[in-house]
């Protein structure tokens, strides 16, 4: 499978993509809605086992070391929306968990969130998509218990992450055709612009000293 980022190249210029930046702001300004789509019963059972499981989160790091420094600089960036400390935590490592866990960049499910919800854990659009990663309420009684609550922290990440896994996977690993099933706008580019210059916001590059041998001793199993 392609990796998503090489799917950006079909994305337009960093003029275009700043113009568009500017209205990602906008509290859920482009907060859209997935489309209900026939599931054969293997893909259902499989997203509603991915949904289901309710494990310990554990962020995975190379070390302690890196933790640390990926939470303080995230936290920097997401200050101003959140001014919890404790919540805000909270919120990023439960981000690199599902994120993780989904096989999906950290960084880009931030992106998206931002695009989304503009970090508003009660933010409603529109077509009834709610809270940080907009999901529509058919995916909970599609492959929960019909009785999630899609304003929980943990329980909004998890479906959204699957989500986005899902249509990654059946887009062939293409990032632009998933993000327009993902906000209900196949084919159009706006939303996936909005994403990518979103995602370059949030872009995290650790230090070398803390990917050398000697942190990476510190690595949790």
């Amino acid at each position: 499978m392609n990796h998503p980022a090489r799917a950006l190249t079909r994305l337009v210029g960093s003029a275009a993509i700043a113009a568009l930046l500017t209205v990602a702001g906008l509290p859920g300004a482009w907060a859209g809605q997935q489309q209900y789509e026939p599931l054969s019963a293997s893909v259902q059972a499989a997203l509603r086992g991915a949904v289901s499981d309710r494990a310990p989160i554990r962020p995975v790091f190379a070390s302690h070391a890196l933790q640390d420094h990926w939470l303080s600089e995230m936290s920097q960036l997401l200050a101003k929306r959140i001014p919890d400390t404790r919540y805000r935590r909270d919120l990023l490592l439960s981000v690199h968990y599902e994120a993780t866990r989904a096989g999906l960049d950290p960084q880009l499910v931030l992106g998206l969130i931002q695009v989304e919800s503009n970090f508003r854990k009660y933010a409603v659009s529109s077509a009834g998509a709610r809270g940080y990663m907009q999901i529509m309420p058919f995916w909970a009684k599609l492959l929960g218990e019909g009785e999630d609550n899609l304003f929980h922290l943990r329980t909004n990440l998890r479906y959204g992450c699957t989500i986005l896994r899902h249509y990654l996977d059946i887009e062939k690993g293409d990032l632009f055709r998933a993000l327009g099933r993902y906000n209900g706008s196949l084919g159009k580019a706006e939303y996936p612009n909005l994403v990518r210059a979103a995602w370059r916001r949030w872009a995290y590059q650790p230090p070398p000293e803390l990917t050398t041998a000697a942190n990476l001793a510190d690595a949790r199993p």
